[in-house]
């Protein structure tokens, strides 16, 4: 892409006035998102693109359109998915959500001992307990980092194979537990270096822009038709 491109030019990002439109009316009135760094906001800056990591963008546009929403964010960097688990549900579940957020599982993907069946298990247990207070849960297939350009030449191979098995367990959970599932893995950009940031482990500003605009429009899926 030209080095000139920015997010109000990016036809992969929203369209100006696209988010109003895409959550009129929402229902959600508490949002918490739990899970590592992705959660977090490690999104290295892009110039043209905003600052303002992913999970805070999509909280933003969900107060702009009700703006007595609550939101937490739970995320911290370097947690394993039973960690999350661990520290993060009972505080999420003491919020009283009706919407919430559970991405998790990528940095058990970056170890070659990955055991998809154990993340499995932890995100079935973090999603159906939010499911169960009748919140609704937005889980995600990630970007594929094995694409960045700071992931050395011999580790891509076995790292994406684990970031698209990472990717298609959580969308048979997705299916199988009725969650709002947004899939970026097969995005056209996937394999762009320009979404990835120079420690070969996050995304950057341009991925987070992409990320919100993705998620925006499958959470209006689950909205009424206007009337």
């Amino acid at each position: 892409m030209p080095s000139t491109l920015t997010e109000s030019t990016d036809p992969y990002c929203l369209r100006p006035g696209e988010a109003t439109e895409l959550l009129h009316g929402h229902q959600w009135r508490r949002f918490v998102a739990l899970g590592d760094s992705v959660v977090e906001g490690m999104c290295e800056p892009t110039p043209g693109y905003p600052d303002v990591q992913w999970v805070d963008r999509v909280a933003a546009e969900l107060t702009a359109a009700r703006p007595e929403l609550a939101y937490r964010n739970l995320g911290r960097r370097g947690l394993r998915a039973h960690q999350v688990r661990a520290t993060q549900l009972a505080p999420a579940l003491a919020f009283a959500p009706d919407l919430a957020l559970v991405v998790c599982g990528g940095n058990d993907a970056f170890h070659p001992g990955y055991d998809a069946e154990a993340v499995d298990a932890e995100l079935t247990a973090m999603i159906t307990a939010l499911r169960d207070v009748d919140a609704d849960v937005i889980t995600v297939g990630m970007f594929d980092v094995s694409h960045s350009p700071a992931v050395p030449e011999h580790l891509r191979p076995g790292l994406g194979e684990r970031m698209r098995r990472l990717s298609a367990h959580t969308a048979s959970l997705a299916e199988r537990l009725d969650t709002i599932h947004v899939h970026l893995t097969d995005h056209p950009l996937t394999a762009d270096p320009t979404l990835y940031s120079t420690d070969g482990r996050h995304g950057s500003a341009r991925s987070d822009a992409i990320a919100t605009a993705q998620t925006l429009r499958t959470l209006s899926r689950r909205l009424p038709p206007p009337r």
